[in-house]
């Protein structure tokens, strides 16, 4: 048996992690075994490190850091975190942010503007040098920066930037506008990724709705 990988992705605060939560529990209730990873592992060596950056309290911030290097810490934190991967263990293995995140946000920044982004150099280092697998579907949950914004205002405490405020990233309005436009493109690129638009009108649609749109494409593409 082969674990099918489906990745969750999005600019921040687009719904992510409800969405993540209500696919686990909907694969679960349709009879499959699902496992579950979220990056960055703050906990970890890499991950306390990345959220350093993010915060900006390690002395140097994620938008202040080369593209490349940047790329790193977070390849890195996913290798390290794979190592008690089996391949077969389970039906499903969705992932909350994984290898595309960082090919969308290393390209996106204000320090990366007119450079060549570097989708394909993020995904021969994780994909062939690192041996990370390669996932099956990447979801990227479309959301207008507007409304993505509200939502990172309701997140709430979080340990990594030590309270109720935003990362390096999530402040900037801009570097969420080229990265919601980034996966775009990036979705005209690579056949393995879907875009599921989680907005009408100017207004979120309901978690739910936005669920089934996620269980249809899942059975369009034959993973159910």
């Amino acid at each position: 048996m082969k674990t099918k990988i489906i990745t969750i992705e999005g600019i921040d605060g687009s719904g992510k992690t409800v969405q993540f939560e209500l696919l686990t529990k909907k694969l679960l209730e349709l009879g499959y075994t699902v496992s579950t990873r979220e990056y960055p592992v703050y906990s970890s060596f890499f991950g306390n490190q990345i959220g350093g950056f993010l915060s900006g309290t390690a002395g140097i911030k994620a938008t202040d850091i080369d593209q490349k290097s940047m790329a790193l810490w977070f390849a890195l934190d996913r290798f390290d975190d794979f190592k008690s991967y089996r391949d077969g263990e389970s039906d499903f293995l969705l992932i909350n942010r994984y290898v595309l995140s960082n090919a969308v946000y290393q390209s996106i920044r204000d320090a990366d503007i007119d450079k060549p982004d570097i989708v394909d150099w993020v995904f021969e280092l994780e994909y062939d040098k690192l041996g990370l697998p390669r996932p099956e579907l990447n979801l990227f949950f479309d959301v207008d920066t507007s409304c993505a914004s509200m939502n990172i205002d309701k997140k709430g405490f979080r340990e990594y930037v030590g309270g109720n405020g935003r990362d390096v990233y999530e402040s900037n309005r801009s570097i969420q506008q080229r990265a919601r436009q980034k996966y775009l493109d990036f979705s005209l690129k690579f056949d393995d990724i879907a875009v599921i638009s989680c907005t009408k009108d100017g207004s979120m649609l309901t978690p739910e709705a936005i669920s089934e749109k996620v269980l249809l494409t899942l059975r369009e593409r034959g993973l159910l």
